[in-house]
């Protein structure tokens, strides 16, 4: 209980953080008295309409992502597991490229993006099932497969688009969270997500010990597993239609909670929704300050923030193991 207190009291200072910075640095007397002038002052407007929206947003897609990471990491029983491993952040990818190319924006964007990520889980649910079972190897190597099938669409769209548009479809594919304006949305998600989640932790527990004694145990192992896959499928496609393909933060932040909590996903799937949004609020934060008044894709900072923090757990792991 003390570490989620410590991570909600770090997810607050990463959004006081947000909106203090940028391309026009706003004080913090300023910000609370324009915490009720939504229009009429030029703080007002850079506060409610750019800064507020896409911060919490970026909290709720970093959030997903963590639960969806931890979600898929149990799945699988491979700690190297990936919200994107399925293959449902290339099918959403390949969609909103297609969108883009016959020249759509906005909501035609997001709700391609949307649609391409349920029909990629779609694909790997029917192609790695056989008999009424889905085997973890088999649904791993199944969203490899298929992910590399998108990966191929991807640069074939990229191939033949008209050139003025490659730029806007290359920085969404590196993460973008600058047209993320409604974050109610992907914030219900995440609660709603995070909520189911957390219902089902005990078994979780007793899955991550292996099918043969969880169901020894009275845990039901199929219904249990196809909930799992529809929950972390779920999360990370909203994520995905949001923010673009953002990697690393449900890769790494499972990892930093557990090594932290321990094992126990009452703690580990809330802890890695605060800690991932925390992470990719802060990352978005550079993303938008580092090259100011240009802003970076988030994926790049979050690869930045990620790769050295991912080998310096694994080596930790790695010789702990010894």
């Amino acid at each position: 209980m003390c570490l989620l207190l410590v991570l909600t009291g770090t997810c607050l200072g990463t959004l006081l953080l947000a909106l203090l910075v940028g391309s026009a640095p706003l004080p913090i007397s300023e910000i609370w008295s324009a915490l009720g002038d939504e229009t009429d002052s030029v703080t007002g407007s850079i506060l409610w309409r750019l800064r507020f929206p896409r911060a919490l947003s970026a909290l709720a897609v970093g959030g997903l992502l963590g639960v969806a990471g931890t979600l898929i990491q149990v799945l699988l029983r491979n700690p190297l597991g990936d919200p994107y491993v399925l293959g449902v952040s290339g099918g959403a990818a390949s969609a909103a490229l297609l969108a883009m190319l016959g020249g759509l924006s906005g909501i035609w964007i997001t709700g391609s993006a949307t649609l391409g990520a349920l029909l990629s889980t779609v694909l790997v649910f029917s192609l790695s099932r056989r008999g009424d079972d889905w085997a973890p190897t088999r649904l791993l190597l199944t969203g490899v497969i298929v992910a590399a099938g998108w990966g191929a669409l991807i640069s074939f769209l990229l191939s033949v688009s008209p050139a003025a548009r490659i730029p806007g479809m290359l920085f969404w594919l590196m993460g973008d969270l600058s047209d993320a304006a409604t974050p109610a949305v992907p914030l219900l998600l995440l609660a709603l997500t995070l909520g189911a989640a957390v219902l089902i932790a005990r078994p979780l527990n007793l899955l991550g010990q292996g099918e043969i004694q969880a169901a020894a145990l009275g845990v039901e192992v199929l219904p249990l597993r196809t909930t799992v896959l529809l929950l972390a499928s779920t999360a990370t496609a909203a994520a995905v239609t949001i923010g673009g393909s953002i990697g690393f933060v449900g890769l790494v932040v499972p990892h930093m909670i557990r090594l932290v909590a321990g094992s126990d996903h009452r703690i580990v799937l809330p802890g890695a929704a605060l800690l991932g949004g925390a992470l990719l609020l802060l990352a978005d934060t550079l993303a938008r300050t580092l090259l100011s008044p240009q802003q970076l894709p988030v994926g790049v900072i979050t690869a930045l923030l990620g790769v050295p923090v991912f080998l310096y757990l694994l080596n930790r792991s790695t010789i702990g193991a010894r």
